[in-house]
């Protein structure tokens, strides 16, 4: 029955133990920090990323455009980019006559925005499917792949700005039973 010992007695047993085998270690640290603090050693030198990714190729086609589809909801863009004046035209239109709201135009030159690349780009859109939201998206998404396929070295910025990231989101479809998606028939008590 002596052999026997309480919880108590086995907890003060482990932390004694435990402080003397990690006193030993501090004064040798020490030790090892005084004499490390009179030898310097030299810093290791800077790693540059950016150097080690392989920078991706320019992809044009033979008249030196480059090409792209964008997506967003139900509507596919197509996209041609090559270098001019800022031009952007939409189905055979100028984006001001199609996409007569300022916001679509906004939502359109944003790549161009965030990449510094306002008025040095001409770009030709058919777009289809959807409607003009869904479409100025679709028309954003073309523009931010075809921009890094013809500036590589743009891909970060456009992609850190959430621009070559198709937007997953679509209507939810009907359900069998109700209205809508999820919008009931309108409830009559009698």
């Amino acid at each position: 029955m002596a052999d026997k010992k309480s919880l108590s007695d086995l907890g003060a047993l482990t932390s004694q133990q435990e402080a003397e085998t990690v006193a030993p270690v501090a004064e040798t640290s020490a030790a090892e920090a005084a004499t490390e603090a009179t030898v310097e050693a030299p810093a290791p030198a800077p790693v540059n990323i950016q150097a080690e990714t392989p920078l991706r190729e320019q992809q044009l086609d033979k008249y030196g455009r480059a090409y792209a589809t964008g997506r967003r909801k139900d509507a596919v863009a197509r996209v041609w980019l090559k270098p001019g004046s800022g031009k952007i035209e939409v189905n055979g239109r100028d984006q001001s006559v199609y996409f007569a709201r300022p916001t679509l135009r906004l939502v359109i030159n944003q790549p161009f925005d965030v990449a510094d690349r306002n008025g040095q780009y001409d770009v030709v859109v058919t777009v289809k499917g959807g409607g003009l939201s869904g479409q100025a998206g679709a028309v954003k998404h073309g523009i931010a792949q075809a921009l890094s396929r013809f500036e590589p070295a743009l891909r970060t910025t456009v992609k850190q700005a959430g621009f070559l990231t198709r937007d997953p989101r679509v209507v939810e479809r009907k359900k069998y039973g109700r209205a809508k998606a999820r919008r009931s028939f309108q409830f009559s008590k009698r």
